[in-house]
């Protein structure tokens, strides 16, 4: 797990709170997963004890850690659920950045998962399938609805989980930057439920996709993979992304081509 950063000298109390959640959120630790102590906790965050207190105590009046006391006691997590009301708080992302989000995420993410291809081991595509058949059992729970915020959640994981399968730290930590900014974007423009069984599906071919090693594979898998933000962002907004582009944005451009002569 990578070590916990200093939240600055501002907001130190929800950037502590949003720190802990993203960890939990992203998939870095689960259910029972025991957090460093206090002292170790605050000192990495550059922030005082009581305010450290103040924040596990929001998270665990939320549900998501729980506070053990005793020799063998700590913060432990309590849910690898974290809704997502604890993180935006930091959401200074503006309605008009969403497409650039958008183009930043297809300039790097096929990227990630073809060199993920190259670096991964079977234990980073059990991890992913697992990502997968979490996904799958909320489907079969029946109204996905009423579990939106958990399936995104694990459509989340799934991202983050590629990105560690290359393992480049300094990619990690790209795609989690640009991941928690997609979570922005979606709350801010895109009010469309997930449509389960396909993020299920495309799940499973990228996922393939990533096994094979076949980067043209695993290209077009991922060009459909991104264009469903970008279609639901263009409908959210009735805007299109409109650009001269490279050949790694041309889909895009196609997209919006074809919406301007429908008009």
């Amino acid at each position: 797990m990578e070590p916990f950063l200093p939240v600055g000298p501002r907001r130190t109390f929800e950037g502590a709170v949003e720190q802990i959640a993203e960890r939990i959120r992203h998939g870095d630790l689960g259910a029972g997963d025991r957090l460093p102590s206090e002292r170790e906790l605050a000192a990495a965050m550059q922030i005082s004890r009581p305010t450290l207190r103040e924040a596990v105590r929001v998270l665990a009046d939320a549900g998501v850690v729980t506070v053990r006391p005793g020799s063998a006691g700590g913060i432990f997590v309590a849910s690898d659920y974290v809704p997502f009301e604890l993180l935006r708080s930091k959401s200074d992302l503006r309605l008009g950045e969403v497409a650039g989000v958008l183009e930043a995420r297809r300039m790097i993410e096929p990227r990630v998962a073809q060199l993920a291809a190259v670096n991964a081991r079977e234990d980073d595509f059990a991890a992913l399938q697992r990502t997968i058949d979490a996904q799958r059992a909320l489907l079969a729970e029946g109204d996905v609805l009423q579990h939106e915020d958990r399936f995104l959640q694990l459509d989340t994981q799934f991202h983050v989980r590629i990105a560690r399968a290359t393992g480049n730290t300094t990619i990690v930590s790209l795609m989690r930057t640009l991941l928690r900014r997609l979570e922005i974007a979606r709350d801010l423009a895109m009010h469309e439920p997930p449509v389960a069984p396909w993020v299920i599906d495309v799940h499973e071919r990228t996922l393939a996709a990533i096994r094979s090693a076949d980067h043209e594979r695993i290209e077009a898998v991922m060009d459909e993979h991104l264009a469903a933000m970008e279609q639901a962002w263009e409908r959210a907004t009735d805007r299109a992304l409109v650009r001269p582009v490279p050949d790694f944005l041309q889909p895009l451009a196609e997209r919006a081509t074809s919406r301007r002569a429908s008009h």
